[in-house]
């Protein structure tokens, strides 16, 4: 198989366990080929970790799930050193965070130190134990589900943490259709999906070689530019109102990210050049978590959604 029939396989091996889910593996499939983090946000029970463990049992990659809890400790998540009285000195016990795909499940139920303790991993792509700093497994991919801050028992995941998820994708209850497959998939109590093998690493780094390949005109490059910018100073493309409800726009890493997304959603639609539309089908991905609201915006109930579509309707594209 080539590597875009290895794609089809991939998917085609998720949706025997998943259901009515496209959206979301198309974006972890962005996440993986780009190597940027991804953050799920949803109510319970909408298959996020089941999505996310499939993801990685048809990869064949190593992966380890931890459940972030509030007494949940740094150490508990990068490893610590343990003295050995033996040999009368330390020795290192890595943590669960020394694997390729991390299921950080309800990442927003841990306090500020075990987020900090992350933030070098997902950033850096190592983790310091002591004084030694160890590099990690590539690829290295943290996809992390939250439930909604207003739910008892969270905590807002800081800036400079959501700024190093590439995408955070919002989640939605499933169809009437799609509910119904679910009842009849599970009203088998010795149901189990078995999710085969059809991609590897070297498959993975073959897809991102091809991927650098992807064209993106001059035109699309300058597109992007002025749909960050706009994001940072609405008022200068006409958005006065807009202008009001944002504090501070999307930081230079949303500009790398959303070219590299672009590119590797062309490639997921079989071309080798980044059209328009793979911009805009993106961009509300890319750019929600990193637009912050003013206080005016939230008594009026202006999402960040909503600042993100009016935007992509104004900023024109100057051929």
């Amino acid at each position: 198989m080539n590597s875009r029939e290895k794609i089809q396989a991939v998917i085609s091996e998720m949706n025997k366990v998943v259901v009515g889910q496209e959206r979301l593996i198309n974006r972890l499939l962005i996440g993986l080929f780009s190597g940027g983090h991804v953050l799920l946000e949803g109510v319970p029970g909408l298959a996020k970790t089941l999505t996310i463990n499939t993801l990685a049992k048809v990869l064949d990659l190593h992966f380890h799930r931890i459940q972030f809890t509030p007494d949940l400790l740094p150490s508990d998540l990068v490893g610590t050193m343990i003295y050995n009285p033996l040999k009368g000195e330390f020795d290192v016990k890595k943590g669960p965070i020394f694997a390729q795909i991390i299921l950080a499940d309800e990442i927003n139920r841990a306090p500020a130190k075990v987020q900090s303790a992350l933030l070098e991993a997902m950033a850096e792509r190592q983790v310091t134990i002591g004084d030694t700093s160890y590099l990690l497994e590539k690829p290295f991919l943290v996809l992390a589900t939250q439930n909604p801050v207003e739910q008892e028992g969270t905590f807002p995941l800081p800036e400079a943490q959501v700024d190093r998820f590439m995408m955070k994708v919002h989640l939605n209850y499933l169809t009437k259709e799609e509910e119904l497959e679910v009842m009849r998939r599970m009203s088998d109590i010795n149901h189990v999906s078995d999710p085969k093998t059809v991609m590897n690493l070297q498959d993975i780094y073959t897809i991102q070689n091809e991927i650098n390949d992807i064209t993106i005109s001059e035109t699309l490059e300058r597109y992007i530019i002025e749909l960050i910018f706009a994001t940072r100073n609405p008022a200068d493309y006409g958005l006065t109102q807009e202008a009001n409800y944002v504090q501070f726009g999307a930081s230079p890493r949303a500009t790398i990210q959303l070219n590299l997304a672009a590119k590797v959603t062309a490639y997921l639609e079989g071309r080798d050049y980044v059209l328009p539309e793979d911009i805009k089908e993106v961009a509300p991905d890319i750019l929600n978590h990193r637009i912050m609201l003013s206080y005016e915006a939230e008594a009026e109930n202006i999402t960040t959604l909503d600042i993100i579509q009016t935007i992509l309707n104004t900023v024109a594209i100057n051929r």
